[in-house]
């Protein structure tokens, strides 16, 4: 069933006002893949939340037309699944992901920061760790000094003392 005019500019601004507020976009090929196996795409990419949607490669051109996805223009061809993401390697990470355990979906595309990605760039993205990961081995490298220089001192004082650690002081019972 085809789209009227009405539903097809719907389509384009809900496509655009996702692309006007996503960092990544990443684009794969889905032929032959199950309606089952599509809708565990789907939900995976909801729980990431990456907005994931088949289009018509014209529609989906005419939405990213002035946008930093705009470059992957080209690419947009045969039958896609286009996949939006505000974190910049969701997008990536939930198609790559997917693909791995599924040959049938296959990488084709992308686009970050207003430069185009073949499948490889997407691919390579997609093993980039999430910004939660990245700020966790940040506080680790940041908190590795002080613990370090932190155990350092115990051990010079347990040298020097002979004994334990001075313990703290307690607050009066009230």
């Amino acid at each position: 069933m085809s789209l009227n005019r009405n539903e097809k500019e719907a389509v384009i601004a809900e496509v655009a006002a996702q692309a006007g507020k996503s960092q990544t976009l990443a684009l794969a090929e889905y032929r032959g893949l199950t309606v089952a196996q599509l809708d565990q795409l789907r939900k995976t990419a909801r729980a990431q939340g990456v907005y994931l949607h088949v289009l018509k490669n014209t529609l989906a051109r005419r939405a990213v037309a002035g946008t930093p996805f705009e470059v992957a223009a080209e690419s947009m061809s045969g039958p896609l699944i286009y996949g939006f993401s505000e974190d910049a390697v969701a997008a990536a990470k939930v198609i790559a992901d997917f693909a791995k355990g599924n040959d049938k979906l296959v990488i084709k595309a992308g686009a970050y920061a207003g430069k185009a990605l073949d499948a490889n760039g997407v691919k390579s993205l997609a093993s980039i760790p999430s910004k939660e990961v990245l700020l966790a081995q940040i506080c680790g490298l940041l908190q590795s000094p002080i613990s370090g220089f932190a155990r350092v001192l115990a051990a010079v004082s347990e040298q020097k003392g002979g004994g334990a650690p001075a313990a703290t002081e307690e607050a009066p019972a009230a």
